[in-house]
């Protein structure tokens, strides 16, 4: 059976209340607002084989659901990273104590999308980067804004990329994003893998999930896929 993780209930009564003005129209506007911004001026050359990045910005369930509707995304899984194995999991890493972040990792096949197109949705719709430890109604460092860098190469391009975003003035504050490397990932509990596709009308993905969706929709038509790339698939296919 479902069990509804208890750290999200107040943040779900809260957009529940929110929603009352506007669900008769839908959901129009997430915690976080998207923000055009330019591409990378360098990204990673090009690769025949599959790889693998790793992201943080707020709660995994939105994170996870916008890169599972990226062309080219073969699977998106949520999970820890930031902390050691033993305290990998949600009550632990709830505690804001455990060095994690919740994460997604993104494996993706870079002849259909590259690195840096994922970073550009990353700091445009996934997430608000200029939020230091926190993303909508969630706060800690468990849900501060990293990208965990799987090679230098990686770190590389996305140091450039915050680098870039900063000098052309795209947000009102600062990038507060940090890079981390030699993190390793763990994934998340089977509840939470899939949640926003599974939870479609909880208030909480509702307002601040959806709009997210909608937005890599509008902004990255031709990145974006009506079909998402569910965790759940990849298990059958293996």
């Amino acid at each position: 059976m479902f069990r509804l993780p208890p750290r999200r209930l107040l943040p779900i009564l809260a957009a529940g209340f929110s929603l009352l003005s506007v669900v008769a129209s839908g959901p129009s506007q997430a915690a976080e607002d998207a923000v055009v911004i330019p591409a990378p001026a360098v990204d990673l050359p090009a690769a025949d084989a599959p790889q693998t990045a790793v992201f943080a910005g707020g709660c995994f369930w939105g994170v996870q659901g916008v890169f599972q509707h990226a062309k080219g995304v073969l699977n998106a899984v949520s999970g820890y990273a930031g902390g050691a194995r033993e305290t990998a999991n949600y009550s632990a890493s709830g505690t804001g104590t455990t060095g994690h972040a919740e994460s997604v990792q993104v494996s993706y096949d870079p002849r259909v999308v590259s690195y840096g197109k994922l970073l550009q949705i990353y700091f445009s719709v996934a997430h608000d980067p200029t939020q230091l430890n926190r993303q909508g109604p969630d706060s800690g460092t468990q849900y501060r804004s990293t990208i965990f860098a799987q090679t230098a190469a990686q770190k590389e391009v996305a140091e450039r990329y915050i680098a870039q975003l900063n000098a052309a003035k795209v947000y009102k504050r600062p990038i507060v994003t940090t890079i981390e490397t030699g993190k390793p990932f763990y994934a998340a509990e089977d509840y939470h893998q899939d949640y926003l596709t599974l939870h479609p009308s909880q208030p909480y993905i509702v307002y601040n999930d959806l709009p997210k969706i909608e937005a890599l929709k509008k902004l990255f038509p031709d990145t974006y896929r009506d079909k998402p790339a569910l965790v759940r698939d990849a298990k059958a296919t293996n």
